[in-house]
């Protein structure tokens, strides 16, 4: 879909949307799970979550990509977060991976685009898709955060900016203490949220929220043997999000169903599927509504 043709959100809808966005972050625990398309997004809408967040390895396989930094070229991610952005009347978050560029300048650009699209919130993470150097040195990870910060301030539309560490992701020997020492100094160059994906010890967690209090923490959540939502509460934890993990949830169906038919002719795979009736309902409902 051509960008200059989706729905435009209204002005006064997109100043609504980002002071409820803000305000989630202030007391409580919510979560913010992933649609990786409209019809996912609706969905999630429909159930009450408060807000969305882009996935960019969801919408990458939807692409027939990996989620390897820029594989999905920058103006198609863009084009896909307005998408998402104009397809809900709630709050969205951008995945917006490293920003799409090594240098702070550049940064600052693509995170000016991505407000663009009608976001309350983006995310910039600091690896660099390096095999050799996973990450960016720190100074430079904390300038490309500063130019960020700088280019939603000087956009004035109160833009949540959320500062990732992936220390955990990409195998950090000690990815606790890397974490701690890169969120900190991400708070310190303006992030307003920090987030440091793939801790699942409750002591890893309790050290993240406590270092970077009182700014909110946001925990990665991406399974039924991890931390219960209670549990993360009582830590601290003020946002959870679960990534990829829906979009595999739905993948992980496909594939099973798919290889018993290839391999065995058995399409038992297909057995106690949504009725076709139950989404087609929902959908002719959604579009009424609009």
């Amino acid at each position: 879909m051509d960008r200059q043709n989706q729905p435009k959100i209204h002005d006064e809808d997109l100043v609504a949307r980002r002071v409820a966005y803000r305000k989630l972050h202030e007391t409580g625990l919510f979560v913010i799970p992933n649609p990786w398309d409209i019809g996912t997004a609706r969905y999630l809408r429909s159930l009450g979550f408060k807000a969305l967040a882009t996935t960019s390895s969801g919408f990458s396989f939807t692409q027939g990509l990996p989620d390897t930094d820029w594989a999905v070229p920058r103006d198609m991610a863009l084009e896909h977060i307005a998408t998402i952005a104009s397809s809900v009347d709630i709050p969205v978050n951008a995945d917006f991976e490293s920003g799409y560029a090594h240098e702070p300048e550049a940064v600052a650009h693509n995170v000016t685009l991505c407000i663009a699209t009608g976001i309350a919130g983006l995310s910039i993470e600091d690896a660099t898709g390096d095999h050799e150097s996973p990450l960016y040195d720190l100074p430079l990870a904390v300038e490309r955060i500063q130019a960020a910060r700088a280019a939603i301030d000087a956009s004035g539309t109160g833009v949540l900016l959320t500062a990732r560490a992936e220390c955990y992701l990409v195998g950090h020997p000690d990815p606790l203490h890397e974490s701690l020492r890169r969120l900190e100094a991400y708070a310190a160059a303006g992030a307003d949220v920090l987030y440091a994906p793939g801790p699942t010890k409750r002591s890893d967690i309790e050290a993240i929220v406590t270092a970077v209090h009182p700014k909110p923490a946001n925990i990665l959540l991406t399974s039924s043997k991890n931390l219960s939502l209670d549990d993360l509460a009582t830590i601290g934890v003020r946002r959870v999000s679960v990534g990829s993990a829906l979009s595999r949830a739905a993948w992980t169906g496909f594939i099973n169903a798919a290889r018993r038919i290839a391999l065995d002719s058995d399409f038992s795979g297909l057995d106690n599927s949504v009725p076709y009736s139950e989404i087609n309902n929902f959908f002719r409902k959604d579009l009424a509504q609009r």
